[in-house]
């Protein structure tokens, strides 16, 4: 029996960071992009703090609440209106832009439409590396900065900066069961959102 496109895989990783930081996530194809901002939150443990728009096609899709002053120029078409399932079957990359600040630009690659029986009722991570950086760093290259500092423990700015980023980071950090579990929260009212990733358990003797 033919079972029609549900579900589309996507390839989303960090432009303009090496190594790649990354997410293979499957999404239901009838989500609209509202949706997949908060899958993309959570997938990368972002906060949902900032300011964030699609660009797709030369477009511009967004929270047209956020954008009502006009902001950033263009106009704004509403992200609550366009489902995934608008781009089936195209071999299509777009853009995910959170923090109009530090400018984090997430490159969206579809990989495969797919079809899945039952249909999933959250999205899923099923591949990925390394850990986003930490929010308001600067963009791309302020974290390349702050990376130096952190892993060199005779630089002024050493303590400091590990303090800020909370107690801890390990920029290989990725742990697709937490962030699982953080994808079939995503839609609850009260989910958490982490600051920090979380410091690594000590070994007992």
């Amino acid at each position: 029996m033919y079972q029609p496109v549900n579900t589309v895989r996507l390839h989303v990783s960090l432009a303009d960071i090496d190594p790649p930081i990354w997410r293979r996530l499957v999404v239901p194809t009838d989500w609209t992009l509202d949706r997949l901002h908060l899958v993309l939150q959570a997938a990368f443990s972002w906060t949902d703090s900032h300011l964030h728009e699609f660009r797709i096609g030369g477009l511009r899709y967004g929270d047209l609440d956020q954008f009502e002053d006009g902001f950033g120029g263009t106009r704004v078409f509403d992200y609550t209106e366009v489902r995934l399932a608008d781009f089936t079957g195209q071999d299509l990359t777009f853009s995910y832009l959170y923090d109009f600040g530090d400018d984090w630009t997430h490159v969206i690659r579809i990989e495969e439409w797919l079809s899945f029986d039952p249909l999933p009722r959250h999205a899923e991570c099923i591949e990925g590396a390394r850990a986003r950086p930490p929010e308001d760093v600067g963009g791309p290259w302020s974290y390349a900065d702050f990376l130096e500092t952190i892993l060199d423990p005779e630089h002024e700015d050493h303590k400091a900066h590990l303090r800020w980023a909370g107690g801890h980071f390990d920029p290989e950090w990725f742990d697709r069961d937490l962030i699982n579990k953080d994808l079939r929260n995503t839609f609850r009212t009260n989910a958490s959102r982490r600051l920090h990733q979380p410091k690594p358990k000590t070994l007992s003797r």
